[in-house]
């Protein structure tokens, strides 16, 4: 089984920034695409970002100028630089890794919270 662990939620006022981090195991980051989703209370999980195995990345609208996604192999960390909250950002984050054959990921971190108050 596959662990990863999200850590760095927390709360923080709107405008400020916060980076939440995964540490995973070391093949995953180099066999492996990673992304970030968040699932906000009353709705669905949606993918905030994703990084490919070749360090491609993509971002949700809603984060776009805002986020960051970023790895570092060496520390087998994958981190979500998050700047400018919102309080339309506030979910649980959840880190994942390798989509499958039906493009989903198949492994899913336990989630950390992140409250922007206003």
């Amino acid at each position: 089984q596959v662990q990863l662990v999200e850590s760095g939620g927390g709360s923080v006022q709107a405008g400020g920034s916060l980076k939440v981090s995964c540490a995973a195991p070391k093949y995953i980051f180099t066999t492996c695409g990673m992304g970030w989703y968040r699932q906000a209370p009353g709705k669905e999980r949606e993918l905030v970002s994703s990084i490919s195995r070749n360090g491609f990345t993509t971002y949700a609208d809603s984060v776009k100028g805002r986020f960051t996604i970023s790895r570092d192999k060496a520390k087998n960390m994958l981190y979500l630089q998050m700047n400018s909250l919102k309080t339309e950002d506030t979910a649980v984050y959840y880190c994942a890794a390798c989509l499958n054959q039906y493009n989903r990921y198949a492994y899913w971190g336990q989630g950390t919270q992140v409250t922007v108050s206003s």
